[in-house]
């Protein structure tokens, strides 16, 4: 398999603080692939050492089949960061050309290239506006502009649309498809879990430094049944004994929203109902969405470490 990414127990800490632990990632050429986990959780983190601003404390990293660090890699790699401050006094044009002559791209390039990226992120008309009287929306799309300059084969983007409104969004999200139509590879962070849903050809969900799951989405929703149950006569013991069955367990009024691993686990959560005293009414399969995976992994770590 031709690999975009590969880590091998990479590794980030501050000290005794963990950034993130071991660190196993395959990901393909060609491919989105989503990166989600809660705030902390490591996400940045980790792009950054892949991107070269951190040092890993252990463990390795090939990026385009190249070690981090290699110069001649890192002219294929575009880059996004959650928190983008840029020279506010410059003009979109001028900002764009000051990050090309980073890129090391000569004038000729520059001159086709500029045009080019501005169009795609919908800034055409505007490029000569300074950078202080973009609304944050506009400045995401001028940051994009910026990462698509050198034409980049690996894209990292860390919450690309947080900024934008529901147009501005689907733009993105139509940037990123044309990208990957064209062989490119997006490693993408974002709280936008809907977004992701919608163009990620694989996902890992990350919790407290340590990636907890990971593959193509119809694997992962295979991999956790969602069930909801209409019950009466809820009890705490009926809660505690589906808590035990459980991955993750949410009661409002008579309905329960239970996750389960396996197959077997599902008639095991209407005994315990039936057993505890309660009337099962109905019982329904659901399949995973995204956010209910997330929601669940991060419940379940709350979960060993005593906060359910």
């Amino acid at each position: 398999m031709d690999l975009a990414i590969e880590t091998i127990n990479l590794t980030k800490r501050y000290g005794k603080k963990v950034g993130c632990v071991d660190i196993c990632l395959r990901v393909p050429r060609g491919q989105i692939f989503g990166f989600l986990g809660p705030n902390g959780a490591g996400k940045s983190t980790l792009v950054k050492t892949l991107m070269g601003l951190l040092f890993p404390t252990s463990g390795e990293a090939r990026l385009l089949g190249k070690p981090l660090g290699d110069i001649g890699m890192r002219k294929k790699i575009g880059f996004l960061p959650e928190n983008f401050r840029y020279h506010d006094w410059l003009t979109c044009k001028q900002l764009l050309d000051f990050h090309a002559s980073l890129y090391g791209m000569s004038n000729a390039d520059k001159g086709r290239r500029i045009p080019q990226v501005i169009e795609k992120v919908g800034l055409t008309g505007r490029e000569n506006q300074k950078i202080r009287t973009y609304s944050k929306g506009m400045q995401q799309r001028a940051g994009l502009a910026c990462a698509l300059l050198p034409d980049p084969d690996l894209l990292f983007l860390d919450e690309p649309t947080s900024a934008l409104d529901p147009l501005g969004r689907r733009d993105v999200r139509e940037i990123l498809l044309e990208l990957r139509a064209s062989g490119k590879t997006i490693f993408l962070n974002s709280h936008l879990l809907s977004e992701v849903e919608m163009i990620c050809d694989m996902v890992a969900f990350i919790r407290q430094g340590k990636v907890i799951r990971q593959g193509s989405l119809d694997e992962l929703r295979s991999a956790e049944i969602n069930v909801e149950m209409k019950i009466d006569g809820i009890t705490e013991h009926i809660k505690a004994a589906l808590g035990g069955i459980a991955r993750s367990l949410t009661v409002k009024g008579d309905t329960v929203l239970a996750a389960v691993g396996q197959e077997e686990d599902v008639p095991l959560l209407a005994e315990a109902v039936i057993q505890g005293g309660g009337k099962l009414y109905e019982l329904n399969r659901k399949r995973s969405s995204l956010e209910e995976m997330f929601i669940s992994m991060t419940q379940e770590g709350e979960k060993s470490a005593g906060h359910y």
